[in-house]
């Protein structure tokens, strides 16, 4: 998972954040908890869907259908563990046509009955059993059917599971991180999030990046692991997820268990704004060659962001096999995506016109909504897997391609 808010209410009339303000004071009161409520500076983005065809889904046809069923058969591998009437989720345009569990056992069932490797026959399902709904932001200025789609990867990084000089710790959440989805008690702000921790009975700002990394956490044992090369470490919580090749003997899998509740700053959009780099030369790379010829600098400029994650172990994967997306099921290299799941309803297929990273050719497929990430916001905006180690972090950490999708619903819910 992708590692994302604090303002004070506006004077004047009671809007949105205002009326949750007042619910939790009403609500968590009696629990002596002062929750900080933030408010939305304009308008949030919509998310609208039109009905469209296969027949102008650009190269649809030249798309290899069956490659998607392997990651199609992972969504339904984790809806058949869910209760049928759960519903999928999503915003409330997308909800009622992606419908409830119990309306994709029909379709996982004959997935799973498709001949290995039968474009024509994988085609054939897509074009039967589903329908494509093109997405469009509709924001606070305009309605906009295109969208930024960038990539990630799971890096492999050496360490230990020793201290050793000069190597920085993966921190494992504290337990007096307190999360709260502020949509659980106000609808209007579904999907928007904060964290902390409670301190006199209000719940304040947890420690920032730049406060972890002067010890704002040490004597807690909570180090895990420790990286050798703080630019490794955190690029490591940029992607969310991670292999650390041990000094020790053998490769540990990381994954992310939570975030410390500040909002996420890329800290290529630093360097662009004090003029180091165009928004055009900005990429991982471009971003660790100058940390790497910066290194007084390097970790003032990290540290500009104050997000932090903090990681678990997971045991038990095949080293061919990816890491547990944000809906359960290991992500699969250029099929999985992450999305923002108060839009898009996790585990459905979606297809992509954008392009390539590395060719600038067009780049259009199908891919299963199975992941979310700190950074991807918005009713248009992706997150492509890539796989892991260096070969895929070449495209993931190139990735900034503007271009567009279509919801593939299904077919029996679109009236």
């Amino acid at each position: 998972m992708r590692p994302e808010r604090r303002r004070t209410i506006a004077r004047g009339a009671m809007g949105p954040a205002a009326r949750l303000g007042a619910l939790l004071g009403a609500i968590l009161v009696a629990g002596c908890v002062a929750v900080p409520v933030p408010q939305p500076a304009a308008p949030p983005d919509r998310l609208s869907i039109a009905p469209s065809s296969f027949q102008v889904l650009p190269g649809w046809g030249e798309e290899r259908h069956a490659e998607i069923i392997p990651a199609f058969a992972e969504t339904c591998r984790r809806l058949a563990a869910m209760p049928p009437d759960r519903p999928l989720g999503g915003a409330d345009v997308a909800a009622p046509r992606a419908g409830r569990v119990s309306d994709w056992m029909p379709l996982c069932n004959e997935a799973a009955g498709l001949p290995p490797g039968d474009n024509a026959a994988a085609r054939r399902f897509f074009e039967t059993r589903f329908r494509p709904w093109l997405a469009t932001n509709v924001g606070p200025a305009q309605s906009e059917p295109f969208g930024l789609f960038t990539g990630y990867y799971e890096p492999e990084v050496s360490g230990s599971r020793r201290r050793r000089a000069g190597a920085v710790p993966l921190h494992a959440r504290p337990n007096d991180l307190i999360q709260v989805e502020l949509g659980e008690f106000l609808e209007e702000l579904r999907g928007r999030r904060t964290a902390g921790r409670v301190e006199q009975g209000r719940l304040v700002p947890y420690a920032s990046r730049a406060e972890i990394v002067r010890g704002a956490l040490d004597g807690r044992r909570l180090e895990m692991m420790w990286v050798d090369d703080p630019v490794d470490a955190f690029f490591l919580q940029v992607q969310g997820s991670g292999r650390v090749r041990l000094a020790e003997g053998g490769v540990a899998r990381v994954g992310y268990a939570a975030q410390n509740g500040h909002a996420y700053v890329p800290i290529g959009r630093i360097l662009v704004e004090r003029g180091v780099m165009t928004q055009e030369q900005v990429s991982m790379q471009s971003i660790r060659a100058w940390l790497a010829a910066n290194p007084a600098e390097a970790q003032a400029l990290m540290d500009q962001n104050p997000s932090y994650v903090f990681f678990r172990e997971i045991r038990g994967l095949n080293p061919d096999e990816g890491p547990p997306g944000a809906f359960g099921v290991p992500l699969t290299p250029e099929r999985s995506i992450a999305v923002d799941r108060s839009f898009i309803p996790l585990g459905i297929p979606v297809f992509v016109d954008i392009t390539h990273p590395l060719t600038n050719a067009p780049y259009r497929r199908v891919l299963m909504a199975q992941d979310i990430g700190g950074a991807i916001r918005g009713p248009v905006r992706g997150d492509v897997f890539w796989g892991w180690g260096d070969q895929a972090g070449e495209p993931a950490g190139r990735m900034r391609s503007r271009g567009a999708w279509w919801l593939l619903l299904p077919a029996s819910l679109s009236n």
